[in-house]
């Protein structure tokens, strides 16, 4: 055998070894560059769109990937990307004011009184006929009607109303308070029946300013009137509440109709009126305040009716039957409460001086009836 030098054995064993490497490295670049072409031909032809899901942006579907047919690479048909239809960015709502009261979407009867009772003597059977219908009800009274007799006649009347309200709406049953505070920050007690929101009587207890329009000893001879008339720049509740001024009145009345977005309004004959002269002194500066605070609104305007109160007896009579009957029931029980105008039945609520005739009678005015001066 031959022998082969030695330098000549390692030669070809490190050709040997730099051809296995060589080899090992090509296929490695082989399968890297089939890796690499393989990706291009098959992955997707579209990513999913990213979306900005803000309230301002609209949600939009991933691509679909393409369609693979017979033994042929795919073809990456480009699926346009959705544009995104632009929407507007909600307005804030609007703070809502603590007169806000839920109707689930029944006509709102909104009024406006003087004294408790103005409501049942003066704009019945409206008040009575829209309890009936299943529409909302919210009354507000600004003066106590306390005739310097104090809280406790203050109370017995604000009591009469309640079961007033029961005998039209036809159910007995308690009633749950709040005392609440206007954005304006007129302070008020808010009372509805339990389990019947469709119903709400608000005090604000004002002084009562008297027949004459001169007020009463024991609150000092404020009036509204003197209010309105800028006589004095404030008026304190009977209460003990924080006092409020004239403009603080007017706004406080506008967040009542703005609050709860009425389709009626009722209120008393305002000064200026043909109606006006003879009637108490607080009815006509309510009616006037509440003209002043929405006879300018186009929402609420149109459907403001003005009830002539005392000079109604002068009036032809308008009531009578079944609907007079259920009137004078409704102002019967409210007097049970009221020392000073108490009634025992039909009869005899009918032949008390003045209120009798005042009971048999209902005139709602519109703005083109008032007759202004």
């Amino acid at each position: 055998m031959t022998r082969v030098p030695p330098p000549l054995l390692g030669a070809r064993r490190e050709g040997s070894a730099g051809l296995i490497a060589a080899l090992a490295i090509a296929a490695v670049l082989l399968v890297a560059v089939a890796a690499v072409f393989a990706f291009a031909l098959l992955r997707p032809a579209g990513d999913p769109v990213a979306i900005d899901a803000t309230a301002s942006s609209s949600a939009v579907s991933p691509s679909p990937s393409p369609t693979l047919t017979g033994s042929s690479a795919p073809s990456a048909t480009p699926t346009p990307t959705p544009t995104p239809t632009p929407t507007a960015t909600p307005t804030p709502a609007p703070p809502t004011s603590p007169a806000a009261q839920v109707c689930d979407g029944a006509p709102t009867l909104l009024s406006f009184w003087a004294h408790p009772d103005d409501d049942i003597i003066f704009a019945n059977p409206t008040i009575s006929d829209a309890i009936a219908a299943g529409q909302c009800v919210r009354t507000v009274f600004l003066t106590a009607g306390d005739a310097g007799k104090g809280m406790e006649y203050v109370q017995a009347r604000e009591l009469g109303i309640l079961r007033a309200y029961n005998a039209m709406r036809g159910q007995e049953g308690l009633w749950h308070a709040d005392d609440i505070t206007l954005d304006t920050g007129l302070h008020i007690r808010r009372l509805s029946p339990d389990g019947d929101p469709r119903i709400s009587v608000a005090y604000v207890r004002l002084p009562d300013g008297n027949i004459t329009d001169g007020g009463f000893s024991e609150t000092g001879f404020a009036t509204l009137s003197k209010l309105y008339d800028g006589a004095i720049s404030s008026l304190a509740p009977v209460d003990g509440g924080p006092a409020v001024g004239r403009g603080q009145v007017v706004a406080s009345i506008r967040e009542f109709a703005d609050a709860v977005g009425p389709s009626a309004t009722l209120t008393h004959i305002p000064r200026g009126s043909a109606f006006a002269p003879g009637d108490h002194p607080d009815h006509s500066v309510v009616g006037a305040l509440v003209r002043e605070a929405l006879s300018s609104d186009a929402a609420v305007a149109p459907g403001i009716r003005y009830f002539v109160g005392y000079p109604s007896e002068n009036l032809p009579r308008n009531l009578e039957g079944a609907v007079l009957d259920r009137k004078v029931d409704t102002y019967r029980i409210y007097t049970q409460q009221d020392k000073v105008i108490r009634c025992a039945d039909r009869s005899n609520c009918l032949k008390t001086r003045k209120f009798g005739e005042w009971l048999q009678r209902s005139y709602p005015k519109s703005e083109a009836e008032l007759q202004l001066g």
